[in-house]
């Protein structure tokens, strides 16, 4: 990586690694994972390709932006803040929070140095209203701070990920990632090489993610880019809800593979593949890449 951003080395293009799997070998598919939770670590996968671009158009302004008690993007902009030496400054969404102890996600981020500022859930739902961010900003420490959405998807950071697409070019037929507010597929779609698809995999129920990925995609290349779909129904109940059937899936597939298994994210995308494979989703000879975002 350039100068820029000096102290940080990330490694890319990150590997791409085949994996038996009888699941997938029994309907003539190759399992390949994409293991972009190696790219850095303090800033695994789509948190790199996603907060780069925003940290160079930033130059080096404090940075503010928002994230639920458990958000990874929240985690990746403090280590950020801390490696390259800027101020964060971390919006939370539910006030009831500010008088609790903090979650090991939300302490580590304090421990990183980043500001937290709770807000309640009705004032949340404000976040990219430019009234709401007049409001906000002169009361935090740094009023002058560059705004980043939730979690890190904008323009900027879908044509950021358009480099994961880039980086398959050639290696697979399909490729599947997991979603929370759509900046990664909208970039990776739009990265990839015609007659390659990308499959979102949302982490979180409700619907909007179709409509999220569009209007990035407008933003940030003027209109619908590349072959993508959405595979709903495997959020299992909502973000950071992890059931005992998702649990044992991810130690399965740990225990099959050697590969630590993000349960947020990555562990919802993974069994949604195997489902979908199942279902006959996928023709035989395909080769299937499935996007390692994150690490547990």
């Amino acid at each position: 990586m350039s100068s820029a951003l000096p102290g940080l080395r990330p490694q890319l293009p990150s590997p791409l690694t085949p994996v038996e799997d009888d699941r997938f070998d029994r309907h003539g598919v190759r399992l390949l994972l994409k293991r972009d939770d190696l790219i850095h670590p303090d800033l695994p996968g789509n948190k790199w390709r996603k907060l780069e671009p925003n940290l160079r158009a930033a130059a080096g302004r404090p940075l503010l932006t928002f994230g639920g008690a458990y958000s990874n993007h929240l985690r990746a902009t403090a280590a950020a803040g801390r490696l390259l030496g800027f101020p964060t400054v971390g919006v939370v969404r539910g006030d009831e929070l500010a008088g609790r102890p903090l979650n090991p996600s939300l302490a580590q981020c304090a421990a990183d140095g980043m500001h937290l500022c709770f807000v309640s859930r009705t004032d949340y739902r404000r976040r990219a209203d430019p009234g709401f961010l007049a409001e906000l900003l002169p009361g935090t420490p740094f009023p002058e701070a560059y705004v980043v959405p939730e979690g890190g998807s904008n323009a900027t950071a879908a044509r950021g990920c358009t480099a994961l697409g880039q980086e398959l070019h050639g290696a697979a037929d399909t490729v599947a990632v997991a979603c929370g507010t759509g900046g990664t597929l909208a970039g990776l779609a739009a990265g990839l090489a015609p007659g390659q698809r990308a499959i979102g995999v949302p982490v979180v129920g409700g619907g909007f993610l179709d409509a999220e990925v569009r209007a990035l995609q407008n933003s940030a290349f003027g209109g619908a880019v590349g072959d993508w779909t959405l595979a709903d129904g495997f959020h299992f109940g909502g973000y950071a809800r992890t059931p005992p059937a998702l649990v044992d899936f991810a130690s399965d597939f740990e225990g099959r593979h050697g590969v630590g298994v993000e349960r947020l994210y990555v562990a919802k995308m993974l069994y949604a593949l195997v489902a979908l494979v199942g279902d006959g989703a996928f023709s035989r000879g395909t080769r299937l890449v499935a996007v390692v975002t994150g690490r547990p």
